[in-house]
């Protein structure tokens, strides 16, 4: 239990961080950023930033959360380190639902004499989010399954005891079976355990997933256009 509920605060809390600052950037760079030279630089950035291992993620948590910004092992280190991880993914997904809406309801509304803020947030984000939804589906995966972000951020090696606050370290499933297969002296006795752990994992992430996928067909068969 500890290991499962560790796991779904740290998802939870990667989506609460990435997602919104994911959109914000899509909407910055396609909707107001005029497009150039610095637009483009961002963008390669940004692609190179989903390039980078996760390892590197997981170093920087440690230098710059839990060492520098004092927050220790703990969920809050290792939720923003796994929300920097999936911003590429969510920014490239956003990016790409916010395009796929005609220019010509942007102008429609503009040319009623609506900003462009409402515009935006009225008219271009409601058509947009089940393309966003699917980036966050992307997002989950990842930042479910990652070892290497959580290790130096959050995970602790064993805890019997809930977490009490995002001050607290936390088990987590991925960091768990990797335990399973390299800690000790009789390995091969574990396997059970680590194939158990293995699919609760998948079972947890598909969970995750399916709401998210309710979601997003729910807002499909609303759309506006």
């Amino acid at each position: 239990m500890p290991a499962i509920l560790g796991t779904v605060y740290l998802t939870c809390g990667a989506l609460v961080i990435g997602l919104p600052l994911g959109i914000a950037s899509a909407i910055y760079l396609t909707e107001y950023a005029k497009q150039g030279k610095i637009v483009r630089f961002i963008k390669v950035g940004i692609n190179c930033l989903a390039g980078v291992p996760s390892v590197v993620f997981g170093l920087f948590g440690l230098g710059f959360f839990v060492i520098l910004m004092k927050f220790g092992s703990s969920i809050l280190s290792g939720s923003l380190t796994l929300g920097f991880l999936i911003l590429p993914t969510i920014i490239g997904a956003s990016e790409e639902a916010l395009k796929s809406v005609p220019q010509t309801f942007r102008e429609a509304s503009l040319s009623l004499g609506v900003s462009k803020w409402q515009t935006t947030f009225r008219i271009v984000i409601p058509n947009a989010m089940p393309g966003i939804l699917t980036g966050s589906i992307l997002g989950i995966g990842r930042a479910a399954g990652e070892t290497a972000p959580i290790m130096f951020t959050a995970a602790a090696y064993f805890t019997t005891k809930l977490p009490g606050s995002i001050f607290d370290e936390v088990m987590a499933l991925p960091y768990h079976i990797y335990v399973l297969a390299t800690a000790g002296t009789n390995i091969e006795a574990t396997r059970p355990i680590q194939f158990g752990t293995v699919l609760v994992l998948v079972a947890v992430v598909l969970g995750i997933d399916l709401i998210a996928i309710i979601i997003r067909s729910y807002m499909r068969r609303n759309k506006r256009w």
